[in-house]
């Protein structure tokens, strides 16, 4: 029988998805189908079956019996892992071989379940889908680079435009090249000349999505000493890493810093992905390249969610998650999110709709590290925040919300601030979170983290211009020096002048 600890949401139905590709084998356990998924366990093998199928038109045959073996162990652990649904799905490598058939046969007798064969459109549908989850209203072109191919596919919100498959995965553009990478980029030139709806891509973001493209950005940034080892949403600016991709795509990746962090096998591949994306960047001139790291996998995941969940904020939906299994109250959360909101109102400060979707996170994850030591709580939240697995912010975004909590815990002042993280997030957002830390260190002593409070707190505006936070009568007790002196810290980070002050009901 498997037992659910106090750490996982009692409402989940585990499954298990098992991404059969030209390049690796991924199996993982997933909590549940929800809007933004949470893994519980992840397991990957470099199988290399789409090495040579250029030359021999078949899977590579050491590739097959080690994949075959490793099915045994993947069904054993997604059965061990409580999985009550087990899907398998396979890409170009499976579809394009010879052999593919008869592999596929093979493994969905030990897997005990039926293969989905993807189609290319399907491959580069289900890629959009991925992206389309993984981000709050994307708009651009999205790239999934695997191993045997490249799907290219328009996304704008929910609309997914049509896609299109090249031969251009990073295994079968290194064997089609012979491993001269001057051919590999007259390849890439010549395929990509097939792909129109990269003009479409002009000034649009461009997702890059898949192993190489990840360890390519992961090179990026540590050669660029970036501050947030996260992978998904970082942006790659176009013109700032010319240079760094035309080193790659050269060939010269022995003296990046990071190198040695990143497999042999996909090491070999770099300057294939690098190669490829050069190319694009010239076709399509995009306003940026950003990692996705949502793919084939979670795009098929969100497949399975109704309409209602799909609309869902996958950003809110985690940190309400987050605020369920670690707060002493989650509708405290929800009351601080919307009294903050009001608060910001009756100050006369304007927040942009993702600002807004910003605060109403932080305010959710503002009391995740309270088991913690009071000296350590924001420290802890603070590093949870900043590497959580959250999708649907982007990096100055997330490191908002994780300055917020800082601030929140151990006060506005500046060498409170990780230094790491100035770098990410704008001055506007950091003087948006020393803000919320502010307001936030307010409302804490006044409610002690329990709900009920602070619906009933108000502002009012006196002839003067100075605010007052109102507490009705009933609530005269917390009145006190503590509140009093934190509203002065607040008075100060607004330029304006705070009162406490107790009124009628």
């Amino acid at each position: 029988m498997i037992e659910n600890s106090q750490g996982r949401l009692p409402d989940r139905r585990p499954l298990s998805v098992i991404d059969i590709g030209s390049n690796s084998i991924r199996l993982v356990v997933y909590e549940g189908v929800v809007r933004s998924p949470t893994v519980l366990f992840n397991e990957k093998m470099l199988a290399g079956l789409g090495r040579g199928i250029v030359s021999t038109g078949k899977l590579d045959p050491e590739a097959v019996l080690r994949s075959v073996e490793e099915f045994r162990r993947f069904r054993a652990l997604a059965e061990q892992a409580g999985s009550e649904s087990l899907y398998v799905i396979a890409t170009a490598a499976a579809r394009e071989a010879e052999n593919g058939p008869e592999f596929i046969h093979r493994a969905e007798e030990i897997l005990g379940t039926e293969i989905r064969v993807l189609t290319g459109k399907e491959e580069a549908y289900y890629s959009a889908l991925g992206v389309i989850s993984g981000f709050h209203s994307a708009d651009g072109i999205a790239g999934d680079l695997g191993g045997g191919s490249l799907e290219l596919v328009d996304v704008a919100g929910e609309a997914i435009g049509d896609g299109i498959t090249l031969p251009l995965g990073g295994l079968r553009l290194q064997e089609m090249a012979k491993n001269q990478l001057a051919e590999g980029v007259k390849i890439a030139k010549r395929e990509l000349v097939r792909a129109k709806l990269l003009e479409k891509g002009k000034g649009r973001a461009f997702y890059a999505v898949g192993g190489t493209w990840r360890n390519l950005a992961r090179l990026h940034m540590t050669a660029t000493d970036y501050p947030l080892s996260v992978m998904h949403h970082y942006e790659m600016d176009v013109e700032s890493s010319e240079a760094f991709l035309r080193q790659v795509a050269r060939g010269d990746i022995q003296q990046i810093k990071g190198v040695e962090r990143i497999s042999k096998n996909r090491r070999s591949l770099l300057p294939y992905g690098a190669m490829v994306l050069q190319e694009i960047i010239a076709t399509t001139k995009p306003s940026k390249i950003v990692v996705s790291a949502l793919g084939v996998r979670e795009g098929f995941l969100y497949s399975l969610l109704g309409e209602e969940e799909r609309r869902a904020d996958a950003l809110i939906s985690a940190a309400e998650e987050l605020a369920q299994l670690r707060s002493r109250s989650v509708t405290h959360a929800h009351e601080l999110a919307a009294w903050s909101g009001e608060a910001l109102k009756a100050f006369g400060i304007e927040e942009t709709p993702d600002e807004a979707r910003y605060r109403r996170a932080a305010c959710l994850l503002a009391d995740i590290g309270w088991r913690a030591h009071p000296e350590y709580r924001g420290t802890q939240s603070f590093n949870i925040i900043s590497h959580a697995s959250f999708i649907g912010v982007d990096h100055p975004g997330r490191a908002f919300i994780a300055l917020a909590i800082l601030f929140r815990h151990e006060g506005i002042h500046d060498d409170a601030v990780s230094p790491t993280l100035m770098r990410v997030a704008s001055p506007r957002l950091l003087e948006r979170a020393r803000l919320l830390g502010a307001i936030m260190r307010v409302v804490y002593l006044l409610s002690a983290a329990m709900p009920g409070v602070i619906p009933r707190l108000r502002w009012e505006e006196r002839r003067d211009g100075t605010m007052a936070l109102v507490l009705p009568a009933s609530l005269a007790s917390l009145y006190g020096e503590r509140p009093i002196g934190r509203l002065a810290v607040l008075s100060k980070v607004l330029g304006r002048q705070l009162l406490l002050e107790v009124g009628p009901e």
